[in-house]
């Protein structure tokens, strides 16, 4: 029982607090904007869900920028180690948006981006799985391979433009400036590198995953 974790959802198909991932999955995965944490005790989660989820996140947020992401992930021998792992969040839908890519030998964070007010998730993947292609470009680098664990982002790059609904507000011209520039770079640069869908329920979350969970 020592591992057991308490998970608070605070944006999902039901808001509480869930003694089991399990539980917790059902109420957050394919929502949009699903805001919750795993803690290690019932009085931590509790005290956390009757307090303010954006100071949360917050602490949440300054922990997944200094923990050690390195994982054995020798254990799996078709994870391809040379790989950049690619991905975004956002709390709320819309809410604030970041994204960020790492390379999954090391765990060591080569971008991040944000947050940024008003986006989506969806647009953070997108714009992650872009800016690893670009990055990939500049240097000359068409064999390495990039996992994302966003489908509709790699439609999006395989149809060479973002899909994405989101309105335009007075705080997200960076964002849509950021999309315009992801379309056009896609539409006149010719890409090579492999992008591999992370496999989630082989191996845990990606390794560029933001550790909200």
């Amino acid at each position: 029982m020592a591992n057991r974790k308490f998970y608070v959802v605070w944006a999902g198909e039901n808001p509480g607090i869930y003694d089991s991932w399990e539980e917790c999955k059902l109420q957050v995965l394919g929502y949009p904007g699903a805001i919750y944490k795993a803690y290690s005790s019932q009085e931590e989660a509790v005290a956390a869900y009757r307090g303010d989820p954006a100071e949360q996140l917050d602490i949440i947020r300054q922990i997944s920028q200094h923990r050690n992401n390195i994982i054995n992930y020798e254990a799996f021998p078709e994870i391809r180690l040379d790989a950049i792992a690619v991905d975004g969040a956002c709390s709320g839908n819309p809410g604030l948006m970041e994204y960020r890519g790492v390379r999954v030998r090391t765990g060591e964070e080569i971008f991040r981006v944000g947050p940024l007010q008003d986006g989506t998730n969806n647009v953070a993947e997108y714009l992650a799985l872009v800016h690893a292609l670009a990055l990939l470009h500049k240097a000359g680098d068409n064999l390495t391979p990039i996992y994302s664990d966003s489908r509709n982002a790699q439609m999006w790059i395989r149809n060479r433009a973002h899909r994405s609904t989101l309105t335009h507000t007075k705080n997200n011209a960076k964002i849509f400036e950021l999309l315009a520039r992801a379309d056009h770079w896609l539409q006149t640069h010719t890409t090579y590198n492999p992008i591999i869908k992370w496999e989630t329920d082989k191996w845990g979350e990606i390794p560029a995953d933001f550790g909200r969970k």
